[in-house]
Order: structure tokens, then C-alpha cells, then sequence
């Protein structure tokens, strides 16, 4: 909400702009515009700083005017009850000329002097005179007549100055239709769906005490709570039911608040719940300050499984153990829609053999999106209506990956896997297959991103794997890109172990980014082919030793054959400094041991003496030290290691 408010009186010469000013801060009467005057936050209601701007009418005084214009957040049109055509000015010039400059803030009248006619509000006649105007000229939000000599009601003109800029009618209200606006219905609708928390279409008395302290801090007495019943049920058909208050009955409320002068009490709801005044959610509701360090990822905390689980439940009216597409129709019927339309969710994650969604999989897809792009669950949550503030206590930032791998062991429980390999090897199947989702043979290039996710039981821990594979585009895009690869927690290639052309495509890949500090897995596909003989100057096998990995893992989707490769990848991204190539940098008497064996294999057939000097170079306190084995591969012309 705004912290200040800006008025601006103006009107004709005469008609008492300046003393209503000086009644309202010093009870004093003077005859000459006055300074700019700053009432401060503390003697206002509203508890906002206040500043009120006298103006001058002649000629000399009009450049500053149309600067003091443009700058109001409210403008007072001040006429004269004892000249007319004070009044009649009005509609003629001054509301034309604030259109003419472009300006669209909220206008009040002011009639002053009615000390002329014995200080009487005519109210009858007051509002035959005003209501052509305001329906000719929507910006104006009420009329108000003052005595500025008396003084009488001087403070109620700047409270409803200050009030339409702090609660406006006009986005809530249409005046002349006396209905609430359609975006206005839209906001107080999605809040009564919010505060229905069993969802079955009334707020009971709970629920309504509930909606109540959040709103205003204080729940509703008994008593108040039965009035509120009665005068709806009087007034609004359909607006209680079993007892409780219906949709109907929630915006009938509404209505009668904002027809009753009450704005404020609407625009505390709207606001409690995220609104602006153009009656859009906010951008720093929906995503609040969250800063992530580099090299950590963002995953759900305890409190943020607990929610989306029990949203889940309510949600799932049939108990089926899944959401249907009706049922997260439902779901999502507070926000834009759901998140994953463009995903073809849910095949981006486990489902049942309809195709509804499971708990399982639900809590998966919130997991992948926390893990690539938490802003988006942090808004969801606004949308879905998370009950505790701070909403960022749904999320949790995981420890470094740099440090995790000093400690050689993750703490975290969501890990990113990016999968690379030729077209046509298989990775859309293997993708498929950790979803849950039958083999095809239909072969369809992948043009995007292919995202999918799902729990790994680890020693009866529950993990998350997210499982993304490139079209060869973006696969450039984000191989070179390190900041994207430093995202990933063990990057798989994959070949077609019956493809002569596949694995070179995978060495090709390696030679041309720099990949090696990301913990690897190779996996060879179509292990129910016959094996080819890779076109490679080594195959698969010795290529992975040689890089002191694992050899493929040969896995067949088609057959079901795909052994424990999802658990081999999780336990490789809780354990990274186990997979990567090379060894990764180590450096200890081991990994130079390890080393040694793979070489001295690889160069049995050299003469002795180069095995001696090899031997020499990789020894412990050697004179070259961990380097020994790069310059033996220099001098043994390797290239891919």
C-alpha cells in the first residue's frame, strides 16, 4: 500500500482553497495561498505522510499549476456554495482540463461556506447537483461540503482524500450499475475458493474466523458472526447455506461495505491477499526476496512437502490415491493455470493407468520445479494459498556443491542429471521409462528440453532424480554455457550399443566441452540387439577404464532390462568424487596407483625402460608428482584423456 499521499486543492479564485488548508492545521483564516504542508504519519489515520498543496487560479500561476497537477495522487475541486459559477466550472473546465494533461487520479468536491446558509448539509440537493457529474466523469469518487470559517468538516475532506487514493472506488465499484467490477469478483471469488479450506463451497464458522484474523488480527464474536448470517440471508438469496457463507453471501458482504462508504475494509482483504490497486497480485507477493548463493540448489523444506501434500488431499474428492484432470483443474483454479500445460504434464512424471496423477509423482513435479526454477513455486504457493508467512519457509537452500564435494558425500535430496548422447540412442526411452511411461517405437526427435522426474529409494532414503536431455541445439547451448553445467550432479551418456556410429558421438562431445568435473555414468541402450563393433579407437569398455569409471551400464527399455541404472545415478550424485573422470583431481597415493595400472596395461607392450620411467614419474614424491600421468599421456600420444 502507498506510504504517502499527495492532495492538491484547486478552484476558482475566492472560493477558500487556502483557508481550508490553514483551518486544518492551525484553526486560523487567511486570504493567500499557503505553502506546502506535510502532516506526518503518526496524526493520520491511516498512518501514511501526508502532504496537502494550496494552488493559485490566475494566469501567472498556471505553469506551476499544471506541474502540481501531474504530481497529486488526489485533486480537490474547492467551489463556493454562494457562487454558482464556481460550481458550474466544474464539469466545463476544471475536469476537462485534468483529462486534457493526461492526468487519471481520483478527483473530490468541495463545497465550502456552507456557514453562508447556516452551516446545513443539503444532502437531497447535494446529490441531484453531483450525480450527472460523476456519471459523466468517473474519476470523481464523492462530494463533501465544509465550512472552512465555522471550521466544519474540514478534516473529513482530506480523510476522504486520503481514503481515494488508499481505497478507491472505482477499480472495485461501478457506480452507476451499483454492481461490483468483474476483475473486483475475479479477486474476492479466488479468496472466498482460499479460504474454504475443506472446500466444500460455504465458510463455516471456523473458517470464517479464521479468514478474519487474518485479515484484521481479531476473530469474530459470536454474536457478530450471527448478524453477519442474518443480514444476508435477508438480503442475498443463496448467501448462507448450512449455516455458512456462500460465495454468493461472501461477495453480497462486499458489496454492502464498499455501498456503505466501508472501501477500507474490501481493500484490507485485497491487500491481505496480495493485490495492487489495478486488482493484480502483486510481483513481490508472488515472488518474494529469495537469494540463492552460487554453486546451491533450492529444494522443498519439510514444511513445503507438507502443504503441497495436504493440497493434494483435499483435492482428490474421489480418494483414488490420483488427480485427475478435473480434480487439477480445480486445484489450480486460484492461479494463471497449470504450471506444466507446455510439459504435456503429467508424463513428465508418475501417474496411474488413466493417466491421473499419483502423490508420488505430484511431489516429484514440485520437486524438478523448486530444483530449475523456485520462482515459480514460490509463486504457486501465493497462488495456492500457503497459510504461514514467511512463504520462503516452504524452501530451503542446499549447501555448495563444491563443498559437498570436499566432504565427498551430498546432504541434498533433489539432484540434476543431465543426459547426452547421438539421436536416436535411446535417451527419450530411458527418460520415459524412469516416468513410468510404456516403450514406443514411434521414434521422435527431441526438439527442446525433455524434463522428467521421480523418487530413487536410497538405503530407504527417499530421493529425487530430475532427468533432462537436449535437441542438439540447446544440447550446444548448455554444454558450453558453465554456469549451466556447474547445475548438474552427474551428467550420463548414452550410445546405442547396436549402433556402430554412437559412442563416437559421445567422444566427440567430451573433446569438445570441458565436462570432466561433472561426476559421469555411460550407459550403452538396446543391450537386446546383437552389439556392434563402436567405430572408435577404442570401444566403450576400455574408453571407461581408461578414465578410472565404471564401464557402460547396458540397459534395454524395450525389454525392461534397464538393471539398477536410476539407483547407480543417484548414489553417483551422493557420492560424487566416486565418478569423475580421471579421478577427478586426486592426487592421493591411491589415485595415482589407480592411474598407474590403467597406463602400465595400456603400454604392456613398450619397452621396459619407458616403464621404469613411467613408474619413476607416478611414484610417490616422483619428480613430477600428480602431473606424472599427463605427461606420460603427452608422451604415449594420448588425446581423449
Amino acid at each position: 500500500m502507498r506510504r504517502d499521499v499527495r492532495i492538491l486543492l484547486v478552484g476558482d479564485d475566492g472560493v477558500g482553497k487556502s483557508t481550508i488548508v490553514t483551518s486544518l492545521i492551525k484553526e486560523s483564516f487567511v486570504q493567500h495561498v499557503v505553502p506546502e504542508v506535510t502532516i506526518p504519519p503518526e496524526v493520520t489515520p491511516e498512518n501514511v505522510t501526508t502532504y496537502i498543496v494550496d494552488s493559485g487560479a490566475g494566469p501567472q500561476d498556471k505553469q506551476h499549476l499544471e506541474l502540481e497537477i501531474r504530481k497529486a495522487h488526489v485533486i480537490c475541486v474547492v467551489y463556493a456554495i454562494d457562487n454558482p459559477n464556481s460550481f458550474d466550472r466544474i464539469p466545463t473546465y476544471w475536469l476537462p482540463y485534468f483529462r486534457q494533461l493526461g492526468v487519471n487520479v481520483p478527483v473530490i468536491l468541495v463545497g465550502n461556506k456552507i456557514d453562508l446558509r447556516g452551516g446545513e448539509v443539503t444532502n437531497e440537493a447535494l446529490e441531484a447537483e453531483i450525480i450527472p457529474i460523476m456519471d459523466e466523469f468517473k474519476e470523481v469518487e464523492t462530494c463533501v461540503e465544509c465550512s472552512a470559517k465555522l471550521p466544519l468538516n474540514v478534516s473529513e475532506v482530506f480523510y476522504f482524500a486520503q481514503k481515494a487514493v488508499l481505497h478507491p472506488t472505482a477499480p472495485l465499484y461501478d457506480s452507476r450499475e451499483q454492481v461490483l467490477k468483474p476483475a473486483c469478483i475475479d479477486a474476492l471469488k479466488r479468496i472466498f475458493k482460499l479460504c474454504d479450506m475443506n472446500k466444500d463451497g460455504i465458510l463455516d464458522a471456523a473458517e470464517l474466523n479464521e479468514f478474519q484474523r487474518q485479515c484484521f488480527d481479531a476473530p469474530l464474536q459470536a454474536q457478530e458472526l450471527e448478524g453477519i448470517k442474518d443480514m444476508v440471508r435477508e438480503f442475498a438469496a443463496n448467501g448462507v447455506r448450512d449455516d455458512g457463507l456462500t460465495e454468493a453471501g461472501f461477495l453480497y458482504l462486499h458489496t454492502i461495505f464498499i455501498q456503505r462508504g466501508r472501501l477500507e475494509t474490501t481493500w484490507t482483504v485485497l491487500r491481505k491477499f496480495g493485490y495492487a490497486e489495478d486488482l493484480r497480485l502483486t510481483e513481490s507477493f508472488l515472488v518474494p526476496k529469495f537469494d540463492v548463493p552460487p554453486d546451491c540448489s533450492v529444494e522443498l523444506s519439510p514444511q513445503g512437502y507438507h502443504f503441497f501434500t495436504d493440497i493434494f488431499e483435499t483435492f482428490d474428492k474421489d480418494q483414488d490415491g490420483a488427480l485427475k484432470t478435473s480434480e487439477l483443474d480445480e486445484l489450480f483454479s486460484t492461479s494463471p493455470g497449470n504450471p506444466w500445460a507446455s510439459q504435456k504434464f503429467p508424463d513428465t512424471t508418475t501417474a496411474d493407468d488413466s493417466g491421473a496423477v499419483t502423490l508420488q509423482g505430484w511431489l516429484a513435479q514440485w520437486s524438478m520445479t523448486t530444483l530449475l526454477d523456485h520462482k515459480t513455486t514460490l509463486a504457486y504457493l501465493a497462488y495456492l494459498g500457503y497459510p504461514d508467512e514467511p512463504r520462503t519457509n516452504a524452501l530451503l537452500i542446499t549447501r555448495p556443491r563444491k563443498q559437498d564435494r570436499r566432504k565427498g558425500k551430498s546432504a541434498r535430496n533433489v539432484f540434476l542429471c543431465y543426459v547426452c548422447g547421438a539421436a536416436g540412442s535411446g535417451k527419450t526411452s530411458l527418460l520415459r521409462s524412469f516416468a513410468g511411461k510404456p516403450f514406443s517405437e514411434l521414434y521422435e526427435p527431441t526438439k527442446k528440453v525433455l524434463s522428467v522426474v521421480n523418487s530413487v529409494d536410497i538405503d530407504g532414503s527417499e530421493k529425487y532424480l530430475v532427468l533432462q536431455e537436449f535437441g542438439s541445439k540447446y544440447e550446444a547451448e548448455t554444454l558450453r554455457n558453465p554456469k549451466k553445467t556447474d547445475l548438474a550432479d552427474v551428467i550420463v551418456y548414452v550410445h546405442d550399443s547396436s549402433d556402430t556410429n554412437s559412442f563416437s558421438y559421445i567422444s566427440n562431445l567430451r573433446q569438445q566441452y570441458n565436462l570432466d568435473h561433472i561426476p559421469t555414468l555411460f550407459v550403452a541402450t538396446k543391450s537386446d540387439l546383437d552389439l556392434a563393433q563402436q567405430r572408435h579407437e577404442v570401444q566403450p569398455d576400455v574408453y571407461c577404464r581408461r578414465l578410472s569409471l565404471q564401464v557402460p551400464v547396458a540397459v534395454s527399455v524395450k525389454t525392461g532390462q534397464i538393471a539398477d541404472v536410476f539407483n547407480a545415478i543417484c548414489s553417483i550424485a551422493i557420492h560424487p568424487n566416486s565418478s569423475l573422470p580421471g579421478g577427478g583431481g586426486d592426487l592421493s597415493s591411491a589415485g595415482r596407483l589407480r592411474t598407474y595400472f590403467v597406463f602400465s596395461a595400456f603400454v604392456g607392450g613398450l619397452s621396459a625402460g619407458l616403464v621404469v620411467a613411467y613408474r619413476t614419474l607416478l611414484r610417490p614424491g616422483g619428480p613430477v608428482g600428480g602431473f606424472g600421468g599427463q605427461w606420460v599421456g603427452w608422451l604415449l600420444g594420448r588425446r581423449d584423456l
